[in-house]
């Protein structure tokens, strides 16, 4: 494809990456907040025919009647898509169009697979939330605590879709209950020093060549698409790249400086790497 050896070219001329992503790459990788597919009846049918559940995001928005029960979905949640994940050859060939660069990651994705896969965690800011750790519920105090070993735990204690109440994690200073690190609400703790560093990471890029590089985001995403596209108009060197499934959008202002891919990530990117390393 013509327009892979186009974008390779910026990608070699460049002076930084920035990488905003959502649901459409963890899609890729086998994670879908919004379905009530195989998958989610094989790790949660318990939970969906008890409470009605209809996909994970409702059970990471449920109002749970107690804590063993919040518990043990959010252990099993964190064990299978944290705790057990592996690298992906989508994440690898993302990893190699950037790894030489000045780069940084932008994410509504929470389950720290970049951090995961080798990307650096002083360049990945996740705008809702680290699902590795846990805050206090009431935000009592803005320390995040690690959550995945904790998780692992509680997975192998828990009986009947509950775990033992003296498992469940309590706030070590107010003794309220913990919650995984997850935008939901007015009790959710900024992630302070990687919103500093991505606002830093913007200023000395700003008058550079730098591509921008969207995976997954739809049309309607104002939390990462909106911003990124308005960075890209403000700025005359900045290149916009976006790959989506079955839903390109590109504003007229920027249309003239940016390419649309339509189709898998996973095609995409492998394509893309293949024209920056020929």
């Amino acid at each position: 494809m013509e327009q892979y050896k186009e974008i390779a070219e910026k990608l070699r001329n460049a002076d930084a990456v920035l990488i905003g992503a959502s649901n459409g790459l963890s899609i890729t990788e086998g994670l879908h907040l919004f379905a009530d597919n195989a998958a989610f009846e094989e790790l949660f049918g318990d939970f969906k025919h008890r409470y009605g559940l209809r996909c994970l995001l409702h059970g990471m928005a449920a109002q749970w009647p107690s804590e063993e029960e919040k518990w043990a979905f959010f252990a099993r949640m964190l064990n299978h898509y944290c705790v057990e994940y592996k690298p992906t050859q989508v994440m690898a060939d993302l990893k190699a169009l950037v790894q030489d660069k000045d780069y940084f990651v932008v994410t509504s994705n929470g389950e720290g697979h970049f951090q995961m896969c080798g990307f650096d965690p002083e360049r990945v800011y996740e705008v809702e939330g680290d699902w590795r750790t846990m805050q206090c519920s009431r935000a009592c105090h803005d320390t995040l605590y690690p959550a995945l070993e904790l998780a692992e735990k509680l997975v192998k204690e828990e009986k009947g879709g509950r775990v033992p109440t003296e498992l469940v994690p309590r706030c070590p200073r107010c003794g309220g209950p913990m919650k995984i690190h997850m935008e939901g609400d007015a009790f959710f703790v900024p992630q302070t020093k990687a919103i500093q560093q991505y606002e830093d990471f913007l200023r000395r890029n700003q008058d550079k060549n730098i591509v921008v590089l969207e995976l997954g985001i739809g049309w309607r995403n104002q939390l990462i698409k909106g911003p990124l596209m308005r960075f890209v108009n403000r700025h005359p060197k900045a290149t916009y790249v976006t790959i989506n499934l079955g839903e390109v959008y590109i504003i007229p202002e920027i249309q003239h400086k940016s390419y649309g891919l339509d189709g898998y990530l996973s095609d995409h990117l492998s394509g893309l790497r293949q024209a920056y390393e020929g």
